[in-house]
């Protein structure tokens, strides 16, 4: 699977709060570890390669030290760096999350958000050009921190239709829904859908019904027989030619739901361009979906322990 999109570093300081600062009203924590995990675009890319897949990760990153500790933990999850593009205007992006057990105390981001410089941009596209008709098919994952502008998506979507390669999408809600057109799978969550559709919910009446209201909208705009809407707890909404339906949830608790997008998209696109059927396929993702939410943070879903977690359960 050859992923397009923005990646970053999520960092974790972990402790205990157990009083106030004299200096400010603010909780003093007391620092118990500290852990680096790969996020955004990098986080499908360590999923698809847990779950068995070859991922080609093809992303913008800084040059500096963040990039450095980035590039050692692709490589302890098995995603090549070399595919990544340098540019030493931005930063890496890197996320910063001070928590208190389960609980965010604060969250500082170091990041650059805006689109490449053409010769940044068309770098990306030649090295596209250069791996694509290695890949089964293509990822575009979308965080909105510049590197998919309309050139990249439409450049994108418009060579893999003339080689008949898939594309899916896990969208921002700020992108324009004519940068994802063509694509052949797009996998928002209800909020993104909402305004992705551009729909007014209190218009709508909010209720059930809307979300297929909000789908077909959506499917209708990416020119797509396919789309999903992710539901969190209730499962998701696949919509196909004919129309749509539910499928069921396998989270037995869930502890953190950050990066389940990405597990969800990259058990999906493998199950999808391996052959399998749009409904297998969404099944085998809120599977994935089930193992990760019960983890805190972004990680990958192993694929011995997605299959032990399918055997315990009946469909």
């Amino acid at each position: 699977m050859l992923i397009v999109g923005d990646v970053g570093l999520d960092e974790y300081v972990l402790g205990d709060v157990s009083r106030i600062s004299p200096e400010a009203p603010v909780p003093v924590l007391d620092v118990k570890s500290e852990d680096s995990r790969l996020g955004l675009a990098a986080n499908v890319a360590q999923n698809v390669a847990s779950l068995g897949g070859d991922p080609i990760l093809l992303a913008v990153v800084g040059d500096d030290n963040t990039r450095s500790q980035f590039e050692g933990l692709l490589k302890e999850a098995g995603v090549e760096p070399k595919y990544l593009v340098s540019d030493p205007s931005r930063p890496t992006t890197r996320k910063l999350r001070v928590m208190a057990e389960h609980h965010h105390i604060v969250r500082v981001d170091y990041e650059k958000k805006k689109f490449l410089s053409k010769q940044v941009e068309d770098q990306l596209l030649a090295d596209f050009d250069k791996y694509v008709e290695q890949a089964d098919g293509v990822v575009l994952e979308d965080y909105a921190k510049g590197v998919l502008s309309e050139r990249v998506c439409r450049h994108i979507i418009e060579s893999c239709q003339k080689l008949n390669k898939k594309v899916f999408v896990d969208p921002h809600p700020s992108t324009p829904m004519s940068y994802y057109a063509g694509a052949d799978v797009m996998t928002p969550n209800r909020e993104e859908a909402l305004k992705l559709s551009r729909l007014n919910a209190d218009d709508l009446h909010w209720n059930e019904n809307t979300i297929f209201e909000v789908g077909s909208k959506l499917k209708s705009e990416l020119q797509s027989e396919n789309m999903i809407i992710t539901l969190g707890k209730e499962g998701m909404l696949l919509f196909e030619k004919d129309g749509a339906r539910k499928l069921p949830t396998y989270a037995r608790q869930v502890f953190d739901v950050a990066g389940a997008g990405d597990t969800v998209i990259a058990a999906l696109t493998l199950a999808w361009a391996s052959g399998w059927s749009p409904v297998d396929s969404c099944i085998l993702a809120n599977f994935a979906a089930g193992v990760v939410v019960s983890k805190v943070g972004c990680v990958p879903c192993p694929a011995d322990e997605l299959k032990t977690y399918i055997e315990s359960h009946e469909i």
